[in-house]
């Protein structure tokens, strides 16, 4: 065994035990079965591994199967070319052109039991790896959230982490530290957080990595920064990770020196050829490149002219040779104050469906604003048959709290997967959107803006680890339930013990309502700080433009609240189909929680649950801070059944929630009562702060 390779070994069996968990070796916890007779069990059928493929994913494959069998058992797991004793684990690679091949597709594979042997069968190697991964998760949660024997594949084809990290080592968004990748020192020196930061991804699932912000430097083009992605992707491979860029859309000008970037000038479609050769030259693998284009003062094709295709497909055609993949972000919206964001994106994309290059993907966010606590579906997905539509979801919590708040994020994931578009009938959900199944499309893809960070534990926030590792569980099987992922990640991370099993997985099960409840409740939306987008200033009324202020959104007066999306409003959501549209298109049969995402309601309204809206509203603001409160004093019961160090930092940051939750809901109740001119409901005691000091606190937020 090559000498890297022995002392990784070492260093991953020889671990911390998890009574001094630091939160550094996240999900991915080989210690020893404190059950001895289910360990028996699990060491009767785990005596040897045999692996006879030299490719370097299968031999990573291999290796970790046996690091982590080891730890888990507490003895030596043997490696060996062949063999077909009882006990032997087989790592089989089927050759090509097998009958079982094409049914498991890349990534795929196949776990069976016969005569005392388990085997994992795959196609490619990549398959081998999930496989001795799902192995590994099953004994780790000693086969309670899930079947062993069978056939995986996953339903999408890139299961990709964005991150927006950038040249300097800061994280746009981020909230767990500067950035994993230390630029300066790359690429001579290769932290060894990278390989087990490739770890974690391949455990779930993750092939693919955009390792630099979309907001992107031109200077990670250059020669300088491509040796240092050189250097990185050398590190992912084995885990079968491909490795994406993403680029400023004006490179031919700022570091070609042309006098345009125009995407039909040939000079420029030149300049593009020669340095996606040039890419290709330094990572023989590279994915592709993933663009924001004429967003947010990004430049893009529009300012000479040209459409979002065009600059896509200029891309494309430098990419057709090598087969990478060119990912263009929807996330476009113009300032107009008598319009809606809502509709911007649509507006811009669906006229240009079918024009794409077959290379071309186009990745949408979640919903139609920008990644708030609760969103509707983005109404491209379903609208778009002759374009791949990849689905953006945010891991890092940018509108949820930062590091502070503990917010699952699979319900939110879930909400929108789950949602219904109608767009081939009934069942046409965004997830068989995603994946292809409703469209067929050629290329699938599922990004994650990442909340990873350079702290210790990876993620700021302990139980923010459940994030990364729910979005990985659900790219791969987006039928996975969030019962059952959240279940996985506490067995596998915090303990066994059913009790506090059980306990904190209704903690997770729960946080992600209980956010939006105190921020944003029955359908509220982007009416946090300004710029940082911290904290509760639903009071912002001047930005440098007007769809960054909150009276925007929430459309506050004397008579109610709510934006009007219907005939009579924005039109936004005649962008669904009529079916969706019925959903929501009468305030009376509208669900609550959307209700004011479509609708400006009068407060003396009585709503499906018998309250007003005025009511409603501050029994859920109330309820919000009430319930992290609950959430608290949960978390104090399974103190004995969690590591200290663990249950101290979520113990901290609870606190500080509730802090927040008190924040909002004395900020927000204060201000919309301005409006409605209501005394709070019976029962609830008025905040003891003034809607004045509440500005100050909030003011103070935002300084930098």
């Amino acid at each position: 065994m090559p000498r890297l390779l022995g002392l990784f070994l070492f260093l991953l069996i020889s671990a911390p035990a998890a009574n001094a968990d630091d939160g550094y070796r996240l999900w991915l916890k080989y210690d020893l079965i404190s059950n001895p007779q289910l360990r028996k069990a699990y060491a009767s059928m785990a005596r040897f591994i045999t692996c006879s493929e030299n490719d370097p994913v299968s031999k990573t494959a291999c290796l970790e199967l046996q690091a982590g069998l080891q730890g888990l058992l507490g003895r030596p797991v043997l490696i060996q070319a062949s063999g077909s004793k009882p006990g032997t684990i087989e790592l089989l690679l089927l050759p090509k052109g097998a009958p079982d091949a094409d049914n498991l597709g890349k990534d795929g594979f196949k776990i069976q039991s016969a005569r005392g042997r388990l085997t994992i069968v795959a196609a490619q190697p990549s398959g081998l790896l999930y496989g001795a991964f799902e192995l590994l998760r099953y004994i780790q949660t000693e086969g309670k959230t899930g079947e062993l024997s069978g056939v995986r594949r996953p339903r999408v084809q890139f299961r990709m982490l964005n991150h927006w990290d950038n040249p300097l080592g800061t994280i746009e968004r981020g909230y767990a530290g500067a950035s994993l990748w230390k630029w300066y020192e790359l690429p001579e020196t290769i932290d060894p957080r990278y390989r087990d930061y490739a770890r974690a991804n391949a455990s779930i699932g993750i092939n693919a990595v955009v390792v630099n912000n979309v907001n992107a430097s031109a200077r990670f083009l250059t020669p300088e920064y491509l040796s240092k992605v050189k250097a990185l992707a050398d590190v992912l491979r084995p885990y079968s990770i491909k490795v994406f860029l993403s680029i400023n859309f004006a490179s031919p000008k700022i570091l070609g020196k042309l006098k345009t970037s125009d995407p039909l000038d040939p000079q420029v479609r030149a300049w593009w050829q020669e340095k996606v050769r040039e890419v290709y030259s330094y990572v023989p693998d590279f994915g592709g490149f993933l663009v924001k284009a004429n967003s947010e003062g990004e430049p893009g094709p529009q300012e000479h002219g040209r459409t979002h295709a065009d600059g896509a497909n200029m891309l494309a055609d430098a990419f057709r040779p090598h087969g990478g993949l060119v990912i263009w972000r929807a996330f476009v919206y113009g300032p107009d104050p008598k319009g809606d964001r809502f509709k911007e994106a649509y507006q811009e994309f669906k006229p240009l469906d079918g024009q794409f290059a077959p290379n071309v993907v186009v990745q949408v966010k979640n919903g139609p604003i920008d990644f708030q606590p609760r969103e509707p579906f983005h109404p491209l997905f379903g609208a778009m048959p002759r374009t791949p539509l990849a689905m953006e979801f945010q891991i890092t919590q940018e509108y949820l709290g930062f590091s502070t708040n503990l917010v699952f994020l699979a319900p939110l994931f879930k909400e929108c997967l789950d949602s219904d578009t109608y767009a081939r009938g009934k069942g046409s959900t965004v997830a068989r959107v995603v994946d292809g199944s409703v469209h067929d499309y050629p290329v699938t893809v599922m990004a994650g803006v990442a909340n990873t960070g350079s702290d210790r534990n990876w993620t700021g926030h302990s139980m923010s680890q459940a994030n990364w590792y729910a979005f990985g569980r659900l790219a791969w099987d987006h039928q996975h339930s969030s019962a059952r992922i959240a279940e996985e990640w506490t067995r596998m991370t915090l303990t066994q013990d059913p009790s506090a099993v059980a306990t904190i997985k209704d903690i997770l099960l729960g946080s992600r309502e209980t956010y939006v409840r105190f921020t944003t409740p029955m359908g509220l939306h982007h009416i946090m700080g300004q710029g940082i987008h911290f904290g509760p200033e639903p009071w912002l009324a001047r930005s440098a433009r007007p769809d960054w202020t909150s009276i925007y959104y929430h459309r506050a007066d004397s008579i109610g609240l709510g934006f009007d999306r219907t005939s009579q409003g924005s039109q936004a959501l005649s962008l669904y189909a009529p079916e969706v549209q019925k959903q929501w298109s009468h305030p009376d049969s509208c669900e609550l929680p959307y209700l004011l995402w479509f609708h400006h309601i009068p407060w003396d309204k009585t709503l499906s649950s018998g309250r007003t809206l005025w009511d409603e509203l501050c029994f859920r603001y109330y309820a919000g801070v009430e319930e992290v409160a609950v959430i608290q004093a949960r978390w104090k019961t399974v103190q004995s059944q969690v590591d200290p160090e663990w249950f101290a930092d979520v113990q901290g940051r609870l606190a500080a929630q509730h802090r927040e939750a008190l924040n909002w809901r004395d900020a927000c109740v204060l201000y919309f009562q301005t409006f409605s001119q209501k005394p709070l409901p019976p029962g609830l005691t008025p905040p003891k702060r003034t809607l004045e000091e509440m500005k100050r606190i909030v003011e103070i937020y935002q300084l930098r």
